[in-house]
């Protein structure tokens, strides 16, 4: 497969894990829209949430509960935004699941 992320996940591409688990990675964002920036990528590849089986939005609900349990962890005691894009009008650049994570700031009201 030549997915981006999932060379990230293989080990190919080599990139700062700040958590990762059996179904998924938290890396930094290499284009950070925030003062925190991450991305939380699923293991199990599939494009966005409109292709993801129900047992794959299961694995996506404990993924995002994850992140409760990790803000303190990941600075983001304040608070923090989750975004996911889909498709080329959703800004989406890898057709890969990911979960954007940004805080560290007082967020915009437009900030996506």
């Amino acid at each position: 497969m030549n997915c981006l992320f999932c060379k990230i996940i293989a080990g190919e591409i080599p990139c700062i894990k700040v958590y990762e688990d059996d179904k998924m990675i938290i890396i930094n964002d290499i284009a950070p829209q925030a003062d925190i920036h991450y991305l939380m990528i699923p293991k199990e590849h599939y494009a966005n949430i409109c292709e993801m089986s129900a047992s794959q939005a299961c694995d996506l609900g404990s993924m995002i509960a994850k992140i409760g349990d990790l803000a303190s962890r990941l600075g983001l005691d304040q608070g923090f935004r989750i975004v996911s894009n889909k498709g080329g009008n959703g800004c989406q650049s890898v057709d890969h699941l990911h979960i954007h994570i940004l805080g560290g700031q007082k967020l915009s009201d437009n900030m996506a």
